[in-house]
């Protein structure tokens, strides 16, 4: 074990300093060792110098850390699939109704031939097709509805509340999905009509929708009326035959 000993003014280092301690020795000895401590210190310092330039430099190749990462697991299409007809038939889904196989925000509806898609992605099946002409902007719709969520399960219904709903058309107060839905319907009509969270309702804690999801609507069309706007002195409205 070497300790530092003071020799006018230089720091080096000498063995056996633990027994013998620093010792004197004539000018040549000293200088010798003084000598031979300086090249061993400057050839640590030059080896130490050019490692750390072949590190810099990238002479060496640099080696890389290797993570396991946790696989995903496959979509498992199939057990989503029965998972989500499970549920549906315990919320009494009516028939035909279509499955929603859903990962997350991933969605792949699965439904018979029977339906038919938009080019805004609206998905709809006519179960009954009216007589008479389409609704048009202005005019009011009579109808009823159901509504339901992914799982089958009953949100809305005006069959319930024993009262149909009545909106004019082209005024914005319907879901954009809704309204081009029953807008190529006919009097008498009934059709199913399946709306992507893009045609769907706002959601928040105002509305009873909670979160970005696909709504299916069972829509049977009344009628149709055409509307007028009847103003008498200060007093002005809308009345529809």
């Amino acid at each position: 074990m070497n300790f530092p000993c003071a020799v006018q003014g230089t720091i080096f280092s000498q063995r056996k300093q633990l027994s013998d301690g620093c010792t004197n020795q004539n000018s040549k000895d000293y200088y010798l060792m003084q000598d031979s401590s300086m090249l061993r210190s400057e050839k640590s310092l030059r080896r130490t110098l050019f490692l750390s330039v072949l590190v810099s430099t990238g002479f060496f190749p640099t080696l890389y850390s290797y993570a396991k990462t946790k696989s995903k697991n496959p979509y498992d299409e199939k057990r989503l699939l029965q998972q989500n007809q499970r549920i549906q038939k315990e919320n009494n889904a009516p028939e035909d109704f279509p499955n929603f196989i859903r990962e997350g925000f991933e969605v792949k509806i699965v439904s018979s031939e029977n339906y038919l898609k938009s080019n805004s992605g609206l998905i709809y099946r006519d179960f009954v097709v009216g007589q008479g002409d389409c609704p048009k902007d202005g005019q009011q719709v009579t109808f009823h509805y159901v509504g339901y969520n992914e799982s089958g399960r009953r949100i809305d219904s005006t069959y319930l509340q024993g009262t149909p709903a009545k909106i004019r058309m082209g005024t914005k107060a319907l879901v954009p999905g809704f309204e081009e839905g029953i807008r190529d319907m006919r009097p008498g009509g009934k059709r199913r009509i399946i709306i992507p969270p893009e045609l769907g309702p706002p959601v928040g804690p105002s509305t009873f929708f909670s979160s970005k999801q696909f709504e299916v609507f069972d829509v049977e069309l009344l009628s149709v009326q055409n509307c007028e706007r009847r103003t008498v002195a200060f007093y002005s409205d809308v009345i529809c035959n």
